[in-house]
């Protein structure tokens, strides 16, 4: 059974900085992109930053120059370093990782959320 445990999480005023952790955990052949989304009151859950195993990644525009992803393929853990925090950022972000538990068979997996709120 796979678990992705997600931290870092809180209260932050504009312009500060969280880093947000994600591992998974359990019996896991291989992961492949893991990323991060997240959804804000009202609104439909949006990608934020995604990397694959070899490290090349992605970002919502809104983002760019101020999240910076990055992961641990040995801990089996991904790192969202959020910079410059603007209240727009405020949501529930969602750890995301698409793992194999065995050969030939891939499957999204779902942190719990972690509250990310940005005070102005």
């Amino acid at each position: 059974q796979v678990q992705l445990v997600e931290s870092g999480g809180g209260l932050v005023q504009a312009g500060g900085s969280l880093r947000l952790s994600c591992a998974a955990s359990g019996s896991i052949f291989s992961i492949a992109a893991m990323g991060w989304y997240r959804q804000a009151p009202g609104k439909q859950r949006e990608l934020v930053a995604t990397m694959t195993r070899g490290g090349r990644s992605n970002y919502v525009e809104t983002v760019k120059g101020r999240f910076t992803i990055s992961r641990d393929n040995a801990k089996n853990t991904v790192y969202l370093q959020m910079n410059s925090l603007k209240p727009e950022d405020t949501a529930v972000y969602y750890c995301n990782a698409e793992i194999s538990l065995r050969y030939g068979r891939w499957d999204d997996y779902w942190g719990q959320g972690t509250q990310v709120t940005v005070s102005s």
